[in-house]
């Protein structure tokens, strides 16, 4: 039986984006690009059928996950055509992570084809030596095997050298190849605009706390290390160092400010947030503090210093403005067409939440917060970015900046619906 002319790509995606984040990020962490698969898997398919001349029968995508869980970009990618996803265990050791599982997986299904001769060239993506038997078996069946490589960041190998050395033709994905579908991620600041920015954000930032609060929480703060020490607070939220709330656990829920028992900061905490202007004169301020989540110290003409406000009891929720069928299209679309990029998913957020509305005048009520987003709808919208993997692995929480992304995003689409709908009343 003669092999059908087509060819089959084999994909090690931990060596093709651990090498493409080494190359464009200068370490091989994946968290530190971002990637879009759509592009990706079309780079690769162009590729392969220009390199071996032959159609493409399919692209298998070979990744870790924890306990085999698909995760958000899993998800996405076997819903794409002629696209296979096999997946090996993701397991921690000294603070590593590391794949199991994965190099069988590839050298189980190379040799398969080869078997079948359900191909006529095969192309891997792949460093690891591992794999060799599989390639030498495959060549022994008369398949063609393209071996392709990742630029290395220092000019050298990044392949075995058995590998190479048996494959019957060799390429090297550039930086220009790498680059139409990956990037670096601009970790000194949100990488995407900021929002528009509004002129009361510098005295909110810089806001001291009253002194009446100072005392409560001080009071408080002692109760919360009372019970911490008697172990019945195990639910304290987590307070980044910045006094910017974590959200914790692993579906990303929202911790508010305070790791006193009753959700309040304590002294230590609130020196953190106050800022050299606070330390120096505890006057009375009339503004919120830096936190996004209404959860916390709030400070407001006509409103006391504590409870949610009657304007944010009144503003429903995402899942409360969503039937059964629009959650099924928003899964598809999450699947499809969101990226992922945390900015993004702030806005994916935003607009949904504003398009099924019944009452607009709630967006601009909601603009009049900025920037407490309501603890809520805070917490949805976390949750929902805690989806497409912005959660790190370490500890269960989305990364500080990844935050300050998502919220960036979504107070740009209010902002923007709000601009458009004042718009008519100006003129």
């Amino acid at each position: 039986m003669e092999h059908v002319d087509r060819c089959v790509v084999l994909v090690d995606a931990g060596y093709l984006l651990g090498a493409a984040a080494s190359l464009l990020a200068g370490e091989p962490a994946r968290s530190r690009i971002t990637v879009d698969h759509a592009a990706l898997i079309q780079a690769l398919r162009d590729r392969a059928e220009a390199d071996t001349e032959r159609p493409l029968l399919r692209i298998y995508w070979f990744d870790g996950a924890p306990d085999r869980v698909p995760q958000p970009e899993h998800r996405r990618l076997r819903v794409m055509p002629r696209v296979t996803v096999r997946l090996g265990a993701l397991t921690r050791s000294d603070g590593r992570w590391a794949q199991k599982g994965v190099d069988a997986a590839m050298h189980a299904e190379l040799t398969e084809l080869a078997r079948n001769r359900a191909c006529s060239d095969v192309v891997l993506v792949t460093g690891d030596g591992d794999l060799l038997p599989g390639l030498m078996s495959a060549k022994e069946h008369g398949v063609a095997v393209h071996l392709w490589a990742v630029q290395a960041a220092d000019g050298d190998y990044n392949q075995s050298e058995d590998l190479v050395a048996e494959a019957d033709e060799r390429r090297v994905l550039d930086r220009a190849w790498i680059t139409q579908a990956v990037r670096a991620k601009d970790l000194g600041g949100i990488c995407a605009p900021p929002p528009v920015p509004r002129p009361e954000i510098a005295a909110i930032l810089s806001a001291p706390l009253p002194e009446a609060a100072l005392a409560a929480s001080a009071e408080r703060g002692d109760e919360a290390r009372a019970q911490v020490a008697e172990g019945r607070n195990g639910s304290a939220a987590t307070v980044a160092e910045d006094g910017v709330p974590a959200p914790t656990g692993p579906a990303g829920s929202v911790g508010s400010v305070a790791t006193g028992a009753k959700g309040v900061p304590t002294p230590k905490d609130l020196a953190g947030l106050r800022g050299p202007a606070a330390t120096a004169d505890r006057q009375p301020a009339g503004a919120t503090l830096r936190w996004s989540s209404d959860k916390g110290w709030i400070e407001r003409p006509g409103n006391g210093a504590l409870g949610e406000p009657p304007e944010t009891a009144s503003l429903p929720t995402l899942a409360q403005l969503t039937s059964a069928e629009q959650r099924w299209a928003d899964r598809e679309e999450d699947i499809t067409t969101v990226g992922g990029d945390p900015y993004e998913v702030g806005q994916v957020f935003a607009r949904r939440w504003m398009e099924r509305l019944p009452d607009p005048a709630h967006v601009q009520k909601l603009s009049t917060m900025y920037p407490r987003i309501p603890h809520r709808i805070d917490g949805e919208l976390l949750r929902y970015a805690a989806r497409f993997g912005l959660l790190a692995h370490k500890d269960d929480q989305i990364d500080e900046h990844d935050r300050y992304a998502i919220r960036a995003g979504f107070w740009r689409e209010i902002d923007v619906r709000a601009a458009a709908e004042r718009a008519p009343a100006g003129e």
